[in-house]
This record gives structure tokens, sequence and C-alpha cells, in this order.
């Protein structure tokens, strides 16, 4: 028996894993106590989409109801589960740097300390595990923000000779700059993910995302860019637009073709190595080229606000390069497009309204 342990199940990562290993008939345990309606209230709970994966894989699929802040929990479970643990996939975090200035208490405690949990049980229980982190490009500051960018029509980009044209590459510095509370304590997971496996040889990957969505995305105003900008579309809410002309630039991976990422590194893992991953140059736009997307898919106009001031370390453009995890792992490929993309939020988001 091979058991996954999925921390942030409900979530959007998390339960795109959940489907993926449950479908492949691994027994998963899922571990999520839906912090994200704490973070944002009652508009981003997961709790449907944790009903949904119960419902959906009563044979394969366990939930349980913890804080992976929580160590004795944490260590019962894998002590538990022990030997048939084979792999952890870590997507619980406070996912937001607008958030994270309001606590930073409980944004380091569940970034940096429940990463070092999770670790630290798996190093004592499942050695032989492969453990995965959803990371974020935010690890890097604002760093990205002093490339010579040039204003364009709807966006800011580079010239097509620069060397991170095709996106940043995981060579990009990651200290003296700007992060937010959240990117400082999703860097110090980050590193500690790094040094459990070159320090102590185990398996681990860190893969630092671009924007991460799908159609099981409860997004809300501080935190899920596309699928609250959908939300705002189908509802006829006001969309307010931060800083840099709504030309700020962002790369978008669909979560399915982000879990067929981890699988291929699952099956062939590594110590301690790092990725970026996203949606790369051609699943790329700006805030103000996923307006007019969402507009043609729903078909309605979406009211926007502008307000000049940007989100303090916010990046003004970010693609990720995809070059290294392609050429580690070459049968990976992106199979969604950006507006197969924004058509899944918009059929997902539309069904649970009318349901």
């Amino acid at each position: 028996m091979k058991v996954v342990i999925v921390t942030g199940a409900a979530g959007l990562v998390g339960s795109a894993c959940v489907e993926f290993f449950a479908q492949r008939s691994y027994i998963v345990v899922g571990i999520d106590n839906d912090m994200r309606q704490v973070f944002f209230g009652s508009e981003a709970s997961t709790r449907w989409n944790r009903q949904r994966l119960s419902e959906l894989y009563p044979k394969y699929y366990r939930h349980v109801e913890a804080d992976i802040r929580d160590r004795s929990t944490i260590e019962n479970l894998f002590r538990e589960y022990s030997s048939d643990i084979d792999l952890i996939i870590h997507t619980a975090a406070q996912p937001s740097h607008d958030w994270a200035s309001r606590d930073p208490h409980m944004d380091f405690s569940i970034n940096a300390n429940g990463t070092l949990v999770l670790l630290e049980a798996m190093r004592i229980h499942a050695p032989k595990a492969t453990f995965i982190l959803t990371s974020t490009n935010k690890v890097y500051g604002d760093t990205p923000n002093q490339l010579p960018l040039i204003e364009q029509a709807t966006r800011y980009d580079l010239e097509p000779q620069h060397r991170y044209y095709g996106g940043v590459s995981e060579d990009m510095p990651i200290d003296q700059s700007t992060h937010s509370l959240f990117g400082a304590s999703k860097l110090a997971a980050d590193v500690l993910t790094q040094e459990y496996g070159r320090y102590f040889g185990l398996k681990t990957g860190v893969f630092r995302g671009g924007c991460l969505t799908g159609p099981c995305h409860s997004g809300t105003k501080l935190h899920g860019f596309l699928s609250y900008l959908m939300a705002c579309c189908i509802k006829g809410t006001e969309y307010t637009i931060y800083g840099y002309k709504g030309k700020q630039v962002r790369d978008n991976i669909h979560s399915s073709d982000l879990v067929q990422a981890f699988f291929e590194f699952y099956q062939h893992p590594r110590c301690g190595e790092v990725y970026n991953i996203g949606g790369g140059r051609e699943n790329s736009c700006s805030v103000l080229e996923a307006v007019q997307l969402c507009e043609q898919v729903t078909g309605k106009l979406l009211q926007t606000q502008y307000c000049a001031q940007n989100r303090q370390g916010d990046h003004i453009w970010y693609i990720s390069d995809l070059s290294k995890f392609k050429a580690h792992y070459p049968n990976w490929r992106i199979s969604r497009s950006l507006t197969d993309t924004i058509r899944d939020l918009y059929i997902g988001q539309t069904s649970r309204m009318a349901a």
C-alpha cells in the first residue's frame, strides 16, 4: 500500500493532487483545517471541496482535520502510516503577502514552522519518501522589478534578446530585496526543504510557482488573481487594479499541469532540487489582458477601478523559465493554454453557483 500525504488537501493544488493520486488507487491522506476561511472569510472556505473529495473517493481518500503546526498530531499521523508513506506534497500555506503584514506571527508559524514540522516528521518516520514543497516566485523578492522593462500598450515586457525574456531562471538572487513578510516566510520554508535534501540526503523538491490556478480555486480579493477576476466578471462585481497601470505580467499554470510536474519529480526524485514552475511565456498575461480574456469567455463587461498604489513588493513582470525542469523531466509539457484555463475557471465557478 502506497500512501500519499497532501497538506492543504481541500485547496486548489492540494485537491488536484488528491484527485490525481486517488484516481490511480493510491491511499491519500489529506490534511486541511480550512484556514483559508480564517484568512479570507466565508467566501474563500474550502469546505465544499473537502466534501466533494470525500464523496468522490471514499475508498482512497481519508481527511484529517489538523493544523500542520500541531507537532504531536502530525508526528502521530506519520507514525501511523510510517513505512507506507511514499510521497508528501505540501501545499498548505498562508498565501497572501497583504494578509501576512496583519499577523506576521501566524504567517511565519504556518509557512515556516509548519514546514519544519512536516520535514522532521518525514525524516524520523518516512525517510525513504519524497517531499514536494509548493513554494512561490515571491522568494525572489522584488528583484525582478530591477529588470530593464519596457512599457507596451497592454503590458510591460523585456527585449527579446534579454537573458530572462523566456522567463526568470533559478539563478536569480533571493536576498537583499523586499519580499513581503509572506515572501520571507515562504523563503524560510523553501530553504528548509532544500536543506533537508542536501544535509540529510532526503528526496526533496521545491517548486517556485508563478500564478497557480484552476477550476477548484476559491479565489478572493487578497489571493487567487485569475479566479477572483473571473468571479467578479460573472457576478458583476467591480474589480480593483492596483498599480502599474494594470500592465503587470504573470504567467499562469493550470493546477492539473502542476500536479503532472509533481508526478514526474516523484517518479525520479532528486535531493534538495529547486525549480521555477508556471505557465511560461506562452501562458502569460497582464491584468489588462486577463480582463479582456475573462470578458471574452463570459460575454460580460467587467467594471474596474484603478488604484495607483501598487502592493508593496509586488512584481511588475514575472514569467517562469521552465527550461531546467523540462531538461530534467523531458516527458512533461504544458497541456492547458491560458484560454483553456480561463474557460475551466468559468465552467467551474458557474457550475458551483448553480448548485
